[in-house]
């Protein structure tokens, strides 16, 4: 059985449409006023080397749990109504999406935060990890866990 959470909650290969991931969350209730949405990409520049492409790996089972809790925190501690996470593992090409992750309130500012803190607390707790492709070789990036 699907929990909301695991509905809500993905890491996957394939893409995933933001217009799905925003009606996820206007679903939960009509007193929704505001979704606020951060989008990751692949981008072809990172620290001085041109990015050919990129490889992500995640910790199966942990990484999930990481951003339900993630979710979970983020409907607890800030006046929201709802909260998705999607990210991708894989081979993503350049100018793909990476992540997104959409939050939904009654009004615009507590969303803001709200999909601030989690992207900034997806990045620093949960094991996904990025190996980017460059004309030098492939060099893992460290920023995460």
């Amino acid at each position: 059985m699907k929990t909301k959470s695991s509905v809500l909650v993905k890491i996957q290969e394939k893409g995933f449409s933001v217009g799905e991931v925003v009606e996820s969350v206007k679903a939960a209730s009509k007193g929704i006023g505001a979704v606020v949405t951060f989008l990751g990409a692949a981008r072809d520049f990172s620290k001085g080397s041109v990015i050919t492409g990129l490889d992500f790996e995640h910790y199966p089972g942990m990484a999930e749990k990481k951003l339900i809790d993630i979710r979970e925190r983020a409907l607890k501690n800030f006046d929201i109504i709802e909260m998705a996470i999607v990210h991708r593992t894989g081979k993503i090409e350049i100018g793909e999406d990476i992540v997104v992750i959409a939050a939904a309130s009654a009004h615009r500012n507590d969303a803001f935060m709200a999909c601030e803190w989690a992207i900034t607390e997806l990045k620093r707790t949960t094991p996904i990890w990025k190996r980017e492709t460059t004309k030098s070789g492939e060099v893992w990036v460290s920023e995460t866990p």
